[in-house]
């Protein structure tokens, strides 16, 4: 944006993008780190379910074992030799809870009980005929139990897992999985407690498997908000980071933005694009009206706020230093525009060009002034630098000997707005200078203010006692006109004779003259 009364984009509208700077890392790194948390508790829970399925194996192929061996007793007498072949299967297989032999579909002897036992067996309960998972027995009614059942005919064996075993597996398998074993329509929880109704599904990385070996399979998950937790407890650091590069990434826009839209990052931009362009306003012989030069002054056309006044910009040019290259580049579009009409021009005619205190730091500017006279020919144009008051110009070795080189060159200097700015007096004593350009502001007190009219007046007779040229700026009424020249002022220049127009215009407002 230029430096108009609309300035650059609104602090809202900058704290908005700051804000989505900063939270679009945050977001995504967060994102990025809840996949790889979700990946792993998936990951972590199909391993858990497969450590799962192995220790219930385990566990079966002992009962599985204990069946196997006891199945040739099945439909012989309960009897102290039989009795003590179950209670040795207890003893000798792990995780072997107690052992039982059917004859016919009845129960007749186990190891919990000495003597004869009688109980039926409903095949149906099994899952296939093989698996059972019971709410406990008649000796431990409120205690899982796991019932390998084996079948030969009308024999058929037991061996039964405690639920104390199948519970702890299920416990401890894994740190962050919950676990479930499923048999047919029943299904054991790790808290021991064994369920008739659908099986949970877990919220989060839930995974199924049912084992290749026994009718039987296990649920593996978590609960809604684990991985969250999982990310809390185990990336507390990537967090902390992704969080402090979301707010770099947040300042660093801001900091973009304010840079960015910054009148002095417009104004390079601007230079960049050569969308500086140069108006000429005539100067006109105070005694015969005749044009005698004219002032280049600078404009800038925005490609979307239109021309912008060069109050708004010369300033903030002159501050930052663009100044020194605006100039140049206006120097060089004046002389490109400027010398194919020439031959137009009254001998000697006047070209004035402002420069400031920057362009007094640097002996870089004599060459931009030779640069400019070389585009006409000799004694064709005289160039006028105009040193304009807003800084303070140090009469410094570089500053002599660069006034010195260009009045070498045959280039003139004028102090321009004379009176109104640092040290005009100063600038007579230190500098040689050639016209003084009086302001406006004086100009316009003419007939109005007789304070003003006795400066104007004094200041007309110093450049006559100093033997300087002299230009009125700011003509506007007859009345003016008349009194300056009246008063031998050498130039006039001001709306009366002209307003700053394109050099296309200028030129043609020239031939009618």
């Amino acid at each position: 944006m230029p430096l108009s009364v609309q300035g650059p984009s609104k602090p809202i509208t900058r704290y908005a993008i700051s804000l989505l700077c900063t939270l679009l890392p945050i977001l995504l790194g967060v994102l990025i780190l809840h996949w790889q948390a979700e990946r792993t508790l998936e990951q972590s829970t199909a391993q858990t379910a497969q450590e799962a399925v192995r220790q219930f194996d385990l566990m079966l192929d002992n009962t599985a074992l204990a069946a196997q061996a006891l199945l040739p007793l099945a439909g012989q007498p309960c009897d102290s030799a039989t009795q003590l072949a179950l209670r040795e299967q207890v003893t000798r297989r792990p995780f072997v809870r107690a052992t039982t032999l059917s004859w016919q579909k009845n129960i007749y002897c186990t190891s919990l009980f000495g003597g004869d036992y009688a109980s039926p067996v409903n095949p149906d309960d099994y899952v296939d005929g093989r698996l059972w998972l019971m709410n406990g027995n008649p000796v431990t009614p409120d205690t899982a139990l796991l019932v390998y059942r084996l079948v030969d005919g009308d024999k058929a064996a037991f061996a039964s897992i405690d639920g104390y075993h199948l519970t702890n597996a299920l416990r401890l398998i894994s740190r962050y999985a919950q676990l479930i074993l499923q048999v047919g329509p029943h299904w054991l929880d790790d808290q021991g407690r064994v369920h008739e109704t659908l099986p949970p599904v877990f919220a989060v990385a839930h995974h199924h498997l049912a084992s290749e070996r026994y009718r039987y399979s296990v649920e593996a998950g978590m609960p809604a908000g684990e991985v969250w937790r999982y990310m809390q407890a185990r990336y507390p650091a990537l967090l902390s980071l992704v969080v402090f590069f979301g707010v770099l990434a947040g300042l660093l826009a801001h900091w973009l933005q304010k840079r960015s839209s910054a009148p002095t990052h417009e104004l390079q931009r601007a230079l960049g694009a050569n969308e500086f362009i140069a108006f000429f306003q005539p100067v006109v012989r105070g005694d015969t009206r005749d044009w005698a030069g004219c002032e280049v002054l600078m404009r800038w056309q925005h490609p979307k706020e239109g021309l912008v006044r060069p109050d708004l910009f010369i300033p903030l040019a002159e501050d930052s230093g663009l100044i020194v290259p605006m100039t140049r580049a206006l120097l060089r579009q004046a002389a490109a525009q400027l010398a194919p009409h020439a031959s137009r021009f009254a001998p000697g005619f006047h070209i004035g060009v402002n420069i400031t205190a920057r362009h007094c730091q640097d002996l870089q500017l004599v060459d931009d002034c030779r640069e400019f006279l070389a585009a006409f020919a000799p004694g064709q144009v005289i160039l006028v630098l105009e040193l304009t008051e807003r800084e303070l110009i140090e009469p410094t070795d570089v500053t002599r000997r660069l006034f010195d080189a260009l009045h070498a060159l045959g280039v003139m200097i004028a102090i321009d707005d004379f009176g109104t700015g640092h040290s005009s007096l100063g600038y007579l004593r230190n500098f040689n200078v050639d016209y003084l350009k009086i302001d406006q502001s004086f100009v316009a007190m003419i007939g109005v203010d007789a304070l003003s009219s006795h400066i104007l007046d004094s200041i007309i007779e110093l450049s006559g006692k100093l033997d300087l040229g002299i230009v009125a700026e700011g003509v506007e009424t007859a009345q003016q006109c008349e009194y300056l020249a009246a008063r031998g002022v050498d130039y006039l220049q001001g709306y009366l004779f002209g307003r700053p127009l394109p050099c296309d215009e200028f030129i043609k407002s020239l031939a009618s003259h």
